[in-house]
């Protein structure tokens, strides 16, 4: 099989340091951690990317951020910063009136040529039901869209 290129954004990396308080936030953590296990033996292939870079240098618990940066290392592919970038996020920002960095995270997977994004953020997986170019899902459920496979 294939490996498939994929691409995180900051919330699933962050997912696993939440709060355990209901069974989305552990199911998700647990489906984020499997990723993560898929990736360290090489039958996923990840993308960082310099909006990964930028959002993640915020993060103001230092072990938090220091543990997330880690990805960049272990990630097939690197986006920069980049205008075609820009211009992709630009038109999915408007077109589906989404937040300028969700809509440069999906850029970057897109012009990474990524087959899914992966976020735990709700309006991200709603808003971008139309996008045809890439596939978004919530960890869990592409953990079972996968194994099925």
């Amino acid at each position: 099989m294939e490996k498939l290129l994929i691409y995180l954004d900051n919330c699933c990396y962050n997912r696993p340091f939440d709060d355990p308080v209901n069974e989305t936030i552990i199911l998700e953590s647990e489906a984020k951690l499997s990723i993560q296990d898929q990736i360290r033996m090489k039958n996923l292939s990840l993308v960082w990317s310099f909006a990964l870079d930028f959002e993640n240098s915020k993060n103001p618990y230092n072990d938090k951020r220091d543990n997330i940066s880690v990805w960049r290392f272990l990630s097939a592919k690197y986006i920069p910063a980049k205008l075609e970038i820009k211009s992709i996020a630009r038109e999915i920002e408007v077109k589906n009136r989404m937040k300028s960095l969700d809509s440069l995270h999906l850029a970057c997977a897109i012009y990474a040529k990524c087959e899914y994004f992966l976020t735990t953020d709700k309006d991200i997986l709603r808003k971008s039901k139309n996008l045809e170019v890439i596939e978004v899902f919530n960890p869990v459920d592409f953990v079972l869209m996968w194994e099925a496979k």
